[in-house]
């Protein structure tokens, strides 16, 4: 499965990564309403936020995730569940196909993924304001020895004149 396609799934809802249990279904591709039952059915295993959370429904009319667009969201009787990365790994001892092995494979190095490149770029980031620290003292520190030097001289300096590669002192 192309890890594009499940990075597309993932949303931040309440701060925390999350898939919703249809694209969950559509991905083991089974209907919501049977991985809904498997998770009922085992609610133990999903307990805690840091698995899964139903979704309220003012959460859901904020989300831009389409749901409302496509005309699923006009009237759910069931608000979705939205599985952490821990409810989607807990999610392959429920739904024990081979589909959904496979499947949730992908999904856990998506959110691998995922995290290495937050990790890339909160490195890159802090660089940059390193460097840009580093550059903005060397050029103040630059001008500010430019000045003291025309300050202590008070003098203009004059240029020499450079002619077909030879050096050439003007006099006044």
């Amino acid at each position: 499965m192309d890890l594009s396609y499940i990075h597309s799934k993932i949303h931040v809802i309440r701060g925390v990564k999350v898939i919703l249990d249809f694209d969950l279904a559509g991905l083991y591709g089974i209907e919501t309403a049977q991985l809904k039952r498997q998770v009922r059915r085992n609610m133990r295993r999903f307990d805690g936020d840091d698995f899964m959370f139903e979704l309220l429904s003012e959460e859901l009319s904020r989300c831009q995730i389409g749901i409302l667009n496509t005309g699923r969201g006009k009237n759910i009787k069931y608000m979705p569940f939205a599985f952490t990365e821990l409810g989607v790994a807990m999610l392959s001892s429920v739904l024990n196909s081979d589909t959904a092995i496979d499947v949730n494979r992908d999904i856990m190095r998506a959110f691998v993924l995922f995290r290495h490149y937050a990790a890339e770029l909160a490195e890159l980031k802090r660089q940059l304001e390193e460097y840009q620290v580093d550059t903005t003292m060397q050029i103040a520190e630059i001008l500010d020895i430019i000045n003291e030097m025309a300050a202590k001289q008070n003098v203009l300096y004059k240029l020499p004149t450079v002619v077909a590669g030879f050096k050439t002192q003007k006099n006044d």
